[in-house]
């Protein structure tokens, strides 16, 4: 037989079974970074106040922190608590910052102790309708599933309205927010009058969502903030020039339900990065500063070099 023990043939200071080949030492595991720290309350409120715009969103959510934190102080002096819902309703027009903000209250929520994890599940109808009765409540279940613990997010929730696949899947949600009430929280978004005809279908959303946080368009001088930011944290500077031309560019845009604010200022910066590289393409040695700025004239659509990053 093959021999064993220390100094035989595998792993160092074990038996190597008959018949079974040489093994040699794994490699070193890789070291495991340490998870980030949660952060607190105060911090989460602060990045929320460092968003640009959103005054009404901001003053809610500080509101909706100060009852609960005011609840659990007299939960602990053994008062009645108030039942209160944790579920929201966002409303307002894309690209108006719904979702980071929903982020940030899963956060919240969290630090606060009402939710376990914190974590946000971001889903549409396509999410939780299945192709036939009966397999959306399955679907639908397994999707609150993945979000107990955090928030989850139902983006254009009225697409559910009209149909019983639908219906369904609003029933099982219902369903699901009472049965893990004390885990989830669920935030429905969407246009203002779609979102207010959603919630009047069904009782069970009636009593459940009694907090709407209307999220404004972007002014101007809100837009050119936030282009300027998303420059900034990608190495990028706009000229003078440029934010003139932005000025310009946004003076000239209608603004409706399919104005895209936030989404709007990004695709824009996105469209002035694939510019610029080209104004660039034949520099052999540009400067930092070129390589930094972006001028007024990226900003502007030109056949064959409308490009994006």
């Amino acid at each position: 037989p093959p021999p064993s023990g220390p100094g035989a043939p595998g792993v160092p200071g074990q038996p190597t079974a008959p018949g079974a080949a040489p093994t040699t030492p794994s490699e070193p595991a890789e070291p495991v970074a340490p998870p980030e720290p949660e952060k607190s309350v105060d911090e989460l409120l602060a990045e929320l106040d460092a968003l640009v715009g959103l005054a009404r969103v901001k003053r809610e959510v500080h509101r909706q922190v100060a009852l609960l934190q005011m609840e659990a102080k007299r939960e602990k002096a053994g008062l009645r608590s108030a039942t209160l819902t944790r579920h929201l309703v966002f409303t307002g027009n894309p690209g108006t910052g719904k979702t980071t903000v929903a982020r940030l209250v899963g956060g919240i929520y969290r630090a606060l102790g009402l939710l376990s994890k914190g974590q946000l599940v971001e889903v549409d109808r396509s999410e939780l309708v299945a192709g036939y009765l009966g397999q959306t409540a399955t679907k639908t279940s397994e999707v609150v599933g993945s979000a107990l613990g955090g928030v989850l997010f139902i983006d254009e929730a009225y697409a559910l309205n009209g149909d019983q696949y639908g219906k369904e899947a609003i029933d099982t949600l219902v369903k699901e927010m009472e049965d893990h009430r004390a885990d989830l929280v669920v935030i429905v978004a969407g246009y203002p009058e779609p979102m207010s005809e959603f919630i009047r279908t069904n009782p069970g959303l009636q009593s459940r969502f009694n907090t709407v946080i209307e999220f404004e368009d972007y002014t101007d001088d809100e837009l050119v903030g936030i282009i300027e930011d998303l420059s900034a944290k990608n190495d990028y500077d706009l000229s003078e020039g440029a934010i003139t031309r932005f000025r310009e560019i946004l003076a000239a845009t209608p603004r409706g339900e399919s104005f895209g604010n936030g989404r709007f200022a990004r695709n824009t910066l996105e469209g002035a990065i694939g510019r610029h590289a080209w104004r660039l393409r034949e520099e052999d040695d540009p400067s930092v500063e070129q390589l930094r700025t972006i001028e007024a004239e990226d900003l502007d659509e030109r056949e064959g070099v409308d490009l994006t990053v």
